[in-house]
């Protein structure tokens, strides 16, 4: 099992030659089976004396994989899809035979030096000091977790006297911050949007001063405002939400998941003014900064902060506690792949200019996606899209009809978007993050509205 003989020399080339053809021609849709369709199909694949490798790729490459729908199609445009760049793809295929240890400076000091570059590149997108740092983690929800574990360790020491810690957010912020509330066994304060459906600062300071007056053995240890929501694409008010974060002492933490990628273009820098006031923020390099999954960059202002919440201490350990940066100190874990890798071998090939020119062909297509809807006789746009999203509705249709239309355009293996609710109601959206998605790929698909 563990010796690269014959057997094992003819599979690799099988693999590698199944890897360039994937990354050569243009990826299929594809869609789901149901489990008796594969059972019926593939059966046990854990034997007691294995299927061979040969035959263990023949199953996944005609069957296994024509079960998955392939994120980096161009028609793909359901939730937040992924584009990783062909360099990237072809550079996890590196770290995957390298088996590097991405935890401790100790155990992969290059790597770990080649992910941080990554990140100073984000931080000084964001307006970060130079003193800043962080970690890439598996994804938004582990990354946001992990920064609101270091905000209420600095919150515990300012205030040791409260007895139930809140967390501040929007009712249009990504469900991974309810869901760390219930891990870490907090509250949370849900702040209305203006009809803009935009968190402000000013609400957000009178919230805050309301709750506490009420309240005076609970305290909001964190505010989280979205740099790009995931349903609608919407920038809260970073800046005033950072003032009012600030003049309270409460940690401050920029959701940018999806939208935050954009700071890598100028044309659409502005928009996050504010964001360099933050405690910590995270962006999705799987997302729309075209690196395959799963990477998620999370930044903090005070690294030091998160490396006292995190570090994890055992005997075993102490010959890591002198490493000049270790990454497993800045999140919930110990741990790690170099997950970071792929997206740095890709921004150093090609450059920054490159991947400005790629988010603005992103966002260019999204602007003429919504002219596009607004001249179609079935559809009303809900809104200009900010950034890549674009969402619309159908009229006369409800919920059953946007369903049986996404169900026939996956199964016509036309595209792949799902319905989502806004306010109550049904709508579709695109998101654009693959620079290969062309106006012809939208006009197809409207063409089935």
């Amino acid at each position: 099992m563990h010796e690269f003989d014959e057997e094992i020399d003819a599979l690799a080339a099988k693999i590698l030659e199944y890897s360039l053809i994937r990354l050569k021609k243009d990826p299929p849709l594809d869609g789901p089976w149901t489990y008796d369709e594969l059972y019926a199909e593939v059966g046990e694949t854990i034997t007691e004396s294995g299927l061979g490798g040969e035959k263990a790729l023949d199953l996944f490459k005609h069957v296994l994989a024509q079960a998955c729908i392939s994120t980096d199609h161009p028609r793909n445009l359901a939730f937040i899809p992924s584009a990783p760049t062909e360099s990237s793809n072809l550079f996890d295929l590196v770290v995957g035979a390298s088996s590097l240890y991405g935890g401790s400076w100790m155990e992969g000091a290059g790597a770990v030096f080649a992910e941080n570059q990554a990140l100073r590149w984000l931080s000084d997108l964001a307006g970060f000091p130079t003193t800043s740092g962080g970690v890439f983690v598996q994804g938004g929800t582990v990354g946001n977790l992990s920064a609101l574990v270091a905000a209420r360790y600095e919150a515990r020491i300012k205030h040791p006297e409260t007895s139930k810690w809140v967390i501040a957010c929007s009712d249009q912020a990504h469900s991974s911050i309810k869901s760390a509330a219930s891990v870490m066994d907090v509250e949370v304060l849900t702040i209305k949007c203006d009809s803009n459906h935009r968190l402000q600062g000013a609400t957000v300071a009178s919230e805050i001063d309301e709750f506490h007056r009420k309240n005076t053995t609970k305290r909001v240890f964190a505010v989280v405002a979205t740099a790009g929501t995931t349903n609608l694409g919407i920038i809260d008010d970073l800046k005033g939400i950072g003032k009012a974060a600030k003049e309270r002492g409460v940690w401050y933490h920029v959701d940018g998941a999806y939208g935050l990628a954009a700071l890598a273009s100028p044309k659409t820098k502005h928009l996050f003014a504010g964001v360099e006031l933050a405690d910590s923020f995270i962006v999705d390099p799987h997302k729309w900064l075209f690196a395959p999954f799963d990477a998620c960059a999370l930044i903090y202002r005070n690294p030091e902060i998160a490396r006292a919440a995190h570090t994890q201490h055992a005997g075993y350990l102490e010959a890591l506690e002198s490493g000049e940066w270790n990454p497993s100190d800045y999140a919930i874990h110990l741990t790690r792949r170099v997950r970071g890798l792929p997206f740095w071998f890709s921004l150093a090939a090609h450059g920054k200019k490159k991947y400005a020119e790629a988010m603005d062909k992103t966002m260019e297509v999204a602007r003429e996606s919504a002219e596009l809807i607004k001249e179609h006789p079935n559809l009303d746009l809900l809104m200009e899209p900010e950034l890549s999203i674009v969402a619309f509705t159908r009229k006369g249709w409800e919920a059953p009809d946007y369903k049986k239309w996404s169900d026939k355009l996956l199964n016509d293996q036309i595209g792949f978007v799902t319905p989502s609710t806004h306010e109550g109601k049904p709508i579709l959206r695109f998101a654009i993050v693959n620079p290969w998605t062309s106006l012809t790929d939208i006009k197809v698909i409207l063409a089935t509205l």
